[in-house]
């Protein structure tokens, strides 16, 4: 069983952090998620910079420090978590006594994943502890499948951030495994597969995934309503684009209004 502790939004250019080995005595592991910019971590004097995309998993007993790059705006999320013994049996990477660091091809899906536990935490949303324990669970469980694969070799890489580019400039309208294989000129039944197996989504998930991102921003940073937002999203019901955007992040588009 998986006990979350804290789960926190770090921003700026002025972030300090530490952690001596006797502060951490009693099994504490740290999550790290870099959504923008970089940052700086020496863990038992070991220096890690961390960009975005990176993930960092410090292990219980690692005495660590970490601090923005001077006059670099940076953002990340952390997870802070205890872990039972079958997890660190069944987890070869909560068994690890050194740090472990990886750019997941899923690394968006995580991030969102992460986005709505820290939303509901901050909410003290309630049951948020059992749902954030669910969540963190299954991000260390895909990244340890992912972990336990050769690495992508660098044109397949490629490739597949051309895709997610193609996405993120066209998700207003629908994307379709045709428009992917074209981008990268392949058949569009192996684009498809590539996708998915590389970023453990299918094509619509990431564009409503993106959609998303982009609904939230927009209900919390502008003045649009509900029904323009859905308009410019590309969503021709804004009933049905309710439902999804709850469906996502389990609250409704009015509740991130200001």
């Amino acid at each position: 069983m998986l006990e979350l502790l804290d789960v926190t939004l770090d921003r700026g250019m002025n972030w300090y952090g530490q952690c001596d080995d006797s502060d951490d005595s009693n099994g504490v592991y740290t999550l790290v998620l870099v959504s923008y910019g970089k940052c700086v971590y020496w863990i038992n004097a070991d220096k890690l910079i961390l960009e975005k995309g990176d993930v960092l998993l410090i292990p219980p007993r690692a005495a660590f420090y970490g601090k923005s790059v001077p006059t670099v705006f940076h953002e990340k999320l952390v997870a802070q978590f205890k872990v039972g013994p079958v997890a660190i049996r069944e987890l070869p990477l909560l068994a690890r006594q050194e740090p472990a660091q990886g750019r997941p091809g899923r690394f968006e899906w995580m991030l969102e994943r992460l986005r709505v536990l820290h939303a509901e935490w901050s909410d003290r949303t309630p049951y948020a502890e059992i749902r954030g324990a669910a969540i963190i669970t299954e991000l260390v469980a895909l990244w340890n499948r992912e972990f336990d694969q050769a690495p992508m070799a660098p044109g397949t890489h490629k490739l597949v951030e051309r895709m997610k580019q193609h996405i993120q400039l066209n998700y207003r309208d629908k994307v379709t495994k045709d428009e992917l294989g074209a981008c990268i000129n392949r058949t569009p039944n192996y684009a498809a597969a590539l996708f998915r197996r590389a970023t453990g989504q299918t094509i619509s998930e990431a564009v409503n995934a993106a959609r998303m991102k982009t609904a939230i921003y927009m209900l919390t940073d502008s003045l649009l309503t509900v029904n323009e937002i859905s308009d410019y999203l590309g969503y021709r019901d804004v009933s049905y684009f309710q439902r999804v955007f709850k469906r996502t992040t389990g609250r409704t588009p009015s509740s991130f209004l200001r």
